[in-house]
């Protein structure tokens, strides 16, 4: 009977891991139901483990991340970094709080969508600067509190300093963004030559 649970034990850290490796941003009531087990084991397991906190492993994805980022300093992109390729492909993932909705219907304000994949558009140019001269965006769904919104971006075609950036925006399996930003690379001695 012992064996038999230490093999269970075994077999949940294992999947534990797995999940947090393919999502860092899993809660511990998410890592609860995909383990079918309570919260308070999640967390036993996670400290046997020595897997951190959700708070401290968002930081650390966010560090590795904004290392590599240019065009924004740490704090300004909007959602936590997942993966950033620069110049390629980024995604991030944004938490909806009570204090992004609308206290009636419960219902994300678009600004918050928009700036999410416009920061993640301008966070995949290697510039010191780059401004977004243009955006065509669709809302699809409305996204409410508690929903994770995943946006994924990709640089589609370079034209000298000037970018296409497609962002489609997604909770669970459902799209509710599409979005395509046109972004400017521009250097900061460009700038302030522009000014004289």
């Amino acid at each position: 009977m012992r064996k038999k649970r230490t093999q269970e034990k075994l077999e949940r850290h294992q999947k534990l891991t797995t999940y947090l490796q393919e999502n860092p941003f899993l809660t511990d009531e998410e890592l609860a139901d995909l383990l079918a087990v309570s919260v308070p084991t999640v967390r036993l397991d996670r400290l046997e483990l020595g897997i951190p906190e959700l708070r401290v492993r968002t930081k650390e994805v966010a560090e590795r991340f904004y290392g590599k980022i240019r065009s924004l300093m740490t704090g300004e992109l909007i959602g936590e970094p997942v993966e950033i390729q620069i110049g390629k492909r980024g995604v991030s993932v944004l938490e909806v709080r009570r204090d992004m909705v609308f206290a009636k219907t419960k219902i994300l304000r678009g600004h918050y969508l928009f700036a999410q994949a416009n920061s993640l558009a301008v966070a995949l140019i290697n510039a010191e600067v780059v401004l977004t001269g243009s955006a065509r965006v669709r809302f699809l769904k409305p996204v409410y509190w508690k929903d994770k919104v995943t946006a994924c971006a990709e640089v589609v075609t370079r034209k000298g300093n000037s970018y296409l950036v497609r962002v489609n925006s997604r909770v669970g399996k459902e799209d509710v963004l599409r979005s395509q930003f046109t972004v400017v690379a521009k250097e900061m001695k460009e700038l302030y030559e522009s000014c004289r």
